[in-house]
């Protein structure tokens, strides 16, 4: 997913939308649906809008979306302070399995449609963030030598 997918996304799905979300970040309900609207060109949103958003949210996807456009994946450094490393593994084994599905689905007509291209970098994505979750558990289960 992309930056302004991410942004958008984001804010549609909070409860109530963008008017809800714009008063708790102290911006108006249409200003905010018009800076995250992706097919507008006029008005943006500021990193430290983003933050805000992300923040108030408590949904991280545009950090997510960021750092993935940049060739990064990220993990919050205190995800890890628990949890079963053989979970995290199936549930990464359940995602890879969400994205063959996709991908099959999606050339079953011998090509990919951009939504269902936009389906695959979605479970991509959440592929990227639950291998790093395996990774952080792995790492906090560790006892030996480094």
């Amino acid at each position: 997913m992309n930056i302004a997918d991410a942004a958008h996304k984001t804010v549609k799905e909070y409860p109530g939308g963008a008017e809800a979300l714009g008063v708790r970040i102290g911006m108006s309900g249409a200003v905010l649906r018009n800076k995250v609207n992706p097919n507008n060109g006029t008005h943006h949103l500021s990193l430290a809008e983003a933050s805000e958003i992300m923040g108030v949210t408590g949904d991280d996807r545009i950090l997510h979306a960021l750092a993935a456009e940049h060739g990064y994946v990220l993990r919050r450094a205190d995800a890890a302070s628990g949890g079963n490393v053989v979970s995290a593994l199936l549930t990464v084994a359940a995602k890879q399995g969400e994205l063959a599905k996709a991908v099959s689905d999606s050339l079953d007509d011998g090509q990919i449609t951009p939504n269902e291209s936009q389906e695959i970098a979605r479970i991509c994505a959440s592929i990227q963030a639950h291998a790093a979750e395996l990774a952080a558990r792995a790492e906090t289960a560790s006892t030996g030598p480094q």
